[in-house]
């Protein structure tokens, strides 16, 4: 998932080029960037330091207001170069300074960089609403816009354009001067609540750990996994096993430990962060959602998803909830036959009682094994890391005809990150990408992807993008190299299919590069690169045993694909279920109260709990609720927009049918006419077009569910 990494409306902060030389700042190597020796201008990590980003941002803030300045105190009328493009210019040295800092914040912080966080949110807050705000810019945007048909602009220009004003007018620019002043308020005070949240969920994940001394309480958990463990209480001074809240620990325990309890007290602790305690998030849930409301009816909104789905592809709450309800009719029943086999299947071997979440993983597993004789201890000799990494370098090539060759001249900030050229077709440089594949304490969990800078066009230069993907996989052992699951193998695949959509991009505006595009349009490219997984030709290319060589046989693969729907069902309706919880946070009408007699933690799980009821098909345990931890929609990007996750299903399950139909046209999957119209259409062109118009262009008509229900074997 890419992370926004400032909240700037239309990224017009996030500069193109500047065509004036930056001030020179010797003593600072973030500002002073013209001069940096680097390869591709690639950030000179070994000299950055701590002490330089608060003086560095200073600097870059005071900048940004000048280029802003200059803007509306140009006497000429105002027109679209001295105007728009100008402001889509504004800004460079802070997106540079900003391009540093807030990936590490979040793949490589510490106590400093999380306090300095704090620092600048109510700057950044600030600086943002203080250019949408600025009515003087505003009369000029407008001025251009209001004789947008009559100015022969290119269609990515007016897109440029209408996009510029919309997202003013969308953030407060239309509103008198006490509005603009609540506006001010309202988004500082957000900013701040989001930090502190997502804050309290990372502290609250790195709090939790558990020490097992006695070897027998991990019986069921594989030999790599125990020597992981034990490498973290080495890591720890302590002898034994050490567990966390880390997906590398949490995912294998609830799959394969047969200790219940020990499950159980995972699970309890994964699913009640912030729940109380220290690092409480609940009071945080409700202003989040209480200052988001109040925002919205500043715009006179009736509630938070109205505002936030303009410009969307579903466009409107009601599209928004008729989709999550017609996949709830169609999975619902299909889910509730998976809980039932499941349920029978653990009773045949002893099991009393009703599963619960924590059992849901450990028989699903056997279940699957019994099934299918496939498991992540069977798949994992397949999947080294260094071979499945160039099994999807692999599928870009034969998809686009790019390539990678490492490149250790270029500085990465923590030892384990790789970096990359990256070259087109016919080796013209393409891109840089870094890649950092482990979980370390001072990086948040989950898989992303990001740009260090993005791609623009300065006059005829086309400026090329750094990309990173940052994921959490599970490391090399003493004995073994890194194996990963199946899932991690999969994760690889989405966060690098983000970012092809970075690195294949060529616009002439970095706000349009790339991932700039919707959000229920920018999982597209993401899940679409999944479906690769379950095919054999791809397969062939890089499963192979880490120890004997030998590819992973016909057999396994068969298995592999009789087994991708697998539980489709269930993990659609737990899906379904944050989509429903995101959106009743975001449909409200009134502010949250909390009821009396209740306390703001009862009250918090007892809404999430309501909003989830219509797709529950698991028990519900007291004390537990995920959304103190629902990091996508109350400190990412994703508020009132969970449900893309399913919209870019849908899209993406439609446009791999494409594929499919090649493959049985002309005889490979990996068909390059196809791959061309969809880089050509999808990939290369980021958001100068509607995304409909873009996947009708490649899909040739609108997608329907079809494709979906068909590969996840409910129709």
């Amino acid at each position: 998932m890419k992370k926004v990494l400032i909240m700037a409306v239309a990224a017009t902060m996030m500069a193109a080029c500047t065509s004036k030389a930056p001030v020179e700042h010797n003593d600072n190597p973030l500002l002073d960037y013209a001069n940096w020796t680097t390869p591709h201008g690639t950030y000179p990590f070994d000299a950055i330091h701590a002490a330089d980003y608060m003086p560095a941002f200073e600097e870059a803030l005071r900048q940004g207001r000048a280029d802003i300045d200059a803007i509306v105190r140009n006497p000429e009328a105002p027109t679209f170069e001295n105007t728009i493009e100008a402001l889509e210019k504004a800004g460079h040295t802070l997106s540079m300074v900003a391009g540093c800092f807030y990936n590490l914040t979040h793949s490589e912080t510490n106590d400093s960089l999380q306090a300095l966080e704090v620092q600048l949110s109510p700057l950044m807050s600030e600086y943002s609403t203080s250019i949408i705000l600025n009515d003087s810019l505003f009369q000029r945007i407008k001025a251009v816009y209001e004789q947008r048909d009559n100015l022969k602009l290119k269609p990515h220009q007016f897109k440029l354009l209408d996009d510029t004003y919309e997202s003013f007018a969308n953030n407060g620019a239309n509103l008198d001067e006490a509005g603009k002043e609540k506006y001010r308020e309202l988004t500082a005070r957000l900013s701040m609540l989001t930090l502190t949240y997502g804050q309290n969920v990372l502290k609250a994940t790195n709090a939790w750990t558990k020490l097992i001394t006695d070897e027998k309480q991990l019986a069921g958990l594989n030999d790599d996994t125990k020597a992981m463990l034990k490498s973290k209480a080495q890591a720890a001074g302590k002898q034994g096993w050490l567990l966390d809240l880390k997906p590398t620990t949490y995912i294998p325990v609830m799959k394969d430990c047969e200790n219940r309890a020990l499950r159980q007290e995972l699970y309890m602790a994964y699913n009640s962060r912030c729940i109380g305690g220290e690092f409480d998030n609940t009071q945080n849930i409700i202003d989040i959602a209480n200052t988001r409301l109040a925002l919205a009816k500043l715009f006179d909104k009736e509630d938070y998803a109205q505002k936030s789905l303009h410009k969307t592809c579903a466009e409107t709450e009601e599209n928004v909830m008729n989709f999550l309800n017609q996949l709830r009719e169609a999975y619902m029943p299909a889910a509730r036959k998976e809980v039932q086999e499941l349920q029978e299947y653990a009773n045949s071997l002893g099991f009393q009682g009703e599963i619960q979440p924590w059992d849901w993983s450990f028989y699903s597993k056997k279940l699957q094994d019994a099934k299918y004789s496939i498991s992540d201890d069977v798949l994992r000799p397949y999947f080294e890391l260094e071979a499945v990494k160039q099994g999807v370098f692999g599928l870009a090539n034969r998809l686009y005809g790019i390539t990678f060759v490492e490149n250790k001249d270029i500085q990465v900030y923590n030892p384990e990150v790789s970096a990359y050229d990256v070259f087109d077709e016919k080796g013209k440089y393409l891109a840089v990408y870094y890649s950092d594949f482990h979980p370390r304490d001072g990086k948040r969990g989950g898989a992303w992807m990001n740009d260090f800078q993005p791609q623009y066009m300065c006059g005829r230069k086309d400026h090329r993008p750094h990309i990173v993907n940052v994921m959490n996989f599970t490391r090399a052992t003493e004995t073994k190299p890194a194996l990963l699951t199946y899932d991690e193998v999969e994760t690889f695949l989405h966060e690098f299919g983000h970012g092809l959509h970075g690195m294949l991009t060529r616009c002439q505006y970095s706000s349009q590069s790339g991932t700039n595009v919707p959000r229920d349009f920018v999982e597209l490219p993401s899940q679409f690169n999944e479906n690769f997984l379950g095919e054999k030709e791809f397969l062939n290319t890089f499963a192979k045993h880490y120890e004997t060589g030998e590819a992973m046989p016909d057999s396994l693969i068969e298995r592999i694909k009789a087994a991708n729907n697998y539980h489709a069902a269930y993990s659609c309706v737990r899906q379904l279920s944050f989509g429903f919880l995101d959106m009743a946070w975001h449909t409200l009408h009134e502010p949250f109260v909390v009821p009396e007699g209740k306390t703001v933690q009862q009250a918090v799980i007892d809404f999430g709990n309501e909003a989830m009821e219509c797709v529950r098909v698991m028990p519900n345990i007291d004390g537990t609720q995920m959304e103190t931890a629902f990091t996508h929609i109350f400190s990412g990007g994703y508020a009132a927009g969970y449900y893309s996750y399913k919209w870019s299903e849908l899209l993406d399950a439609d446009a791999f049918a494409q594929f499919q139909k090649a493959r049985d046209e002309r005889g490979s999957i990996f068909d390059k006419k196809t791959a061309k119209a969809w880089r050509k259409n999808v990939l290369e062109r980021g958001g100068t077009d509607e995304p409909m118009n873009l996947y009708r262009a490649f899909r040739g008509g609108d997608p329907t569910i079809d494709a979906l229900l068909k590969r996840d074997g409910i129709k």
